[in-house]
């Protein structure tokens, strides 16, 4: 209760922020349909969302270090806020894609200085707990936000109009705070050779956990609608996805811990195919057999971002994890960027089903990838504990990599 109560406003910040830039994605494919966009150019506002998300992560750290953490906070929330708002003004493919990294953005930056600000304040015997309910008030505001399209019409000045308010009032908490604003800590290197250096395997992991991810999450609607769901039934087919990976990374976790990971990898990209040729060769299915494989697909991609992040930390030092972690993010990002489009391209091409084929051609190049990395060279037996990481912003490794270290001590 102490934690809850000691990093209040920093959790409330977090969750009103995504609850504005969780509802935009599906919002902005549902509104795109309603305005007569392409599928390819709905494509693109997801993959502008995270062309900003990655200039976000580079950036804020630096912007930070220059103004201190809420004026910084002040500067990124302002440029989502706009974005938002100035949706139903310019109804343009290409203005919206520049307002997409405008959100991009001002997400990556809010989230730099939030974990930047736990980072600073955070102790080894409340780090755990900090964590913990970092996590629940990160997914529950995103699985909430999945919810949000439900109520809000498509193409609707009030619709965009919330979710610039749910932004800016984000901003109350942090700077309302009494708690002193910490030192500025130094921005991480970039450098991504290090995690090719560490574990090739675990690069082409996140590439893959963003193909799954950012294509579900921002081209998803259009799978939705195209396959016959109404507007409050894509809503609960999104939620479905955040769910099912939400639980999935308890069972992840002891798995990964207890077998080697690049078994435990290539497993869930079995699993992942499996669930996505379900989708695509399971035709006329009722709606709740929709959200089901919805939940599945979750379940089955959802941890492969934090399996493959465990499996390179397995290979770092103590004094490389903040870099590796920053590298990591870098091909999250590089993947999250190109698959909204070329999904949406896709299913304009070949219709809904596309998405799904797509993904598990990913999946497939993993795990032949998998097998040949196991060929190539033997697992790390010392290995680290397995975190369910948040793909939120290059400095995420600082709040992890002290828990990585304790099980380094413990073994």
């Amino acid at each position: 209760m102490r934690t809850i109560i000691s990093f209040a406003a920093l959790f409330l910040s977090i969750i009103l922020m995504q609850l504005s830039s969780g509802g935009v994605g599906p919002l902005d494919a549902l509104s795109g349909l309603a305005l007569e966009f392409s599928t390819a150019e709905i494509g693109i506002l997801g993959s502008a969302h995270y062309l900003g998300f990655f200039l976000g992560c580079w950036w804020s750290p630096r912007l930070m270090g220059t103004v201190g953490h809420s004026r910084a906070f002040a500067a990124f929330t302002a440029a989502g806020t706009i974005g938002l708002m100035a949706h139903m003004i310019l109804l343009d493919p290409v203005a919206w894609a520049l307002m997409r990294v405008a959100v991009g953005l001002s997400v990556a930056g809010c989230y730099t200085i939030i974990e930047a600000w736990l980072q600073a304040k955070v102790t080894n015997e409340t780090r755990g707990r900090t964590m913990g309910i970092y996590r629940i008030a990160d997914m529950g505001a995103s699985l909430v936000a999945q919810m949000l399209i439900s109520v809000l019409e498509p193409a609707s000045y009030v619709s965009y109009n919330i979710l610039a308010i749910l932004c800016c009032a984000s901003l109350l908490p942090l700077t309302l705070t009494r708690r002193q604003q910490p030192e500025t800590p130094d921005a991480p290197r970039l450098r991504p050779m290090l995690a090719i250096a560490c574990s090739p395997l675990a690069v082409a992991g996140v590439i893959v956990a963003a193909l799954s991810s950012a294509t579900f999450r921002m081209v998803g609607p259009l799978y939705g609608q195209q396959v016959g769901l109404a507007v409050d039934q894509i809503a609960y087919f999104l939620a479905s996805f955040v769910l099912g990976g939400a639980l999935a990374q308890y069972p992840a976790g002891w798995l990964s811990d207890k077998y080697d990971r690049r078994k435990v990898l290539i497993g869930f990209s079995i699993a992942a195919i499996l669930s996505c040729f379900a989708t695509i060769f399971v035709t006329d299915l009722a709606t709740s057999g929709v959200m089901l494989m919805a939940f599945l697909f979750g379940l089955t991609s959802f941890p492969i971002f934090s399996v493959s992040t465990a499996h390179a930390n397995d290979f770092a030092t103590s004094e490389q994890r903040i870099e590796l972690s920053a590298a990591l993010m870098f091909f999250y990002a590089l993947g999250a960027i190109a698959a909204p489009y070329l999904a949406a391209a896709l299913i304009e091409g070949f219709g809904p089903q596309a998405m799904f084929v797509m993904i598990a051609a990913g999946h497939l190049g993993l795990i032949l990838f998998g097998l040949a990395r196991m060929r190539a060279r033997a697992t790390n037996t010392e290995r680290t504990r397995y975190i369910w990481s948040l793909r939120t912003s290059f400095v995420i490794g600082r709040l992890t990599g002290a828990s990585r270290d304790k099980k380094d001590k413990e073994d």
